[in-house]
């Protein structure tokens, strides 16, 4: 694992937008070969999919299967986080070798301190946001046991570098721009 010069890390509720501005962050920056896309997500489902016969691919989408199977990830994920809380930021990071990782899924403040502390001073912390009314246009109803959840809330009060707005309608370049700045000025 080579160790980056720049982590971007995006957080924000779901239907927030957070995989669509992490795609349009990938176009804007243009960075090619020297950017890995990190999900923290992946490992999780991964390892909840091969422990409950569950198809991964579905899993990792944005349906009603992984819905579905939510509640039961947040539980079964908590419990492995009790034991270590950077067990898949670790499992993530694994053969991440690009000089600007992209990760597209911070839920809680151990996710956050992972990556601030094993490379400080390396880090943006981006809080991508959508109203309620746009989030339930995407798909967005509260679930109980999920909404309020540590996995949703724990990084309500959390202080970020950036918040980017993703209102449907908003143009998000020049909000983008800003990002890109950060990063030319990292990395080069």
């Amino acid at each position: 694992m080579a160790v980056p010069k720049l982590v971007i890390i995006l957080c924000g509720k779901r239907k927030s937008g957070k995989d669509y501005v992490a795609a349009r962050l990938k176009e804007i920056l243009a960075l090619g070969d020297s950017l890995s896309v990190l999900r923290l997500s992946k490992p999780l489902k991964e390892q909840f999919a091969k422990d409950h016969g569950l198809d991964l691919e579905k899993l990792m989408d944005s349906s009603s299967y992984k819905e579905k199977y939510r509640q039961d990830m947040i539980t079964w994920s908590e419990m492995i986080r009790d034991k270590d809380p950077a067990y898949f930021c670790c499992l993530a990071t694994e053969g991440a070798d690009k000089p600007v990782w992209l990760v597209c899924d911070a839920r809680r403040p151990s996710d956050m301190s992972y990556f601030k502390s094993k490379y400080n001073g390396r880090t943006l912390c981006v809080r991508v946001v959508a109203s309620e009314d746009v989030r339930v246009v995407r798909g967005w109803a509260f679930t109980a046991g999920v909404d309020d959840a540590p996995s949703e809330c724990a990084l309500d009060n959390y202080q970020v570098d950036m918040t980017i707005v993703n209102d449907d309608g908003d143009d998000l370049s020049q909000q983008l721009e800003a990002i890109r700045t950060k990063v030319k000025r990292t990395t080069t």
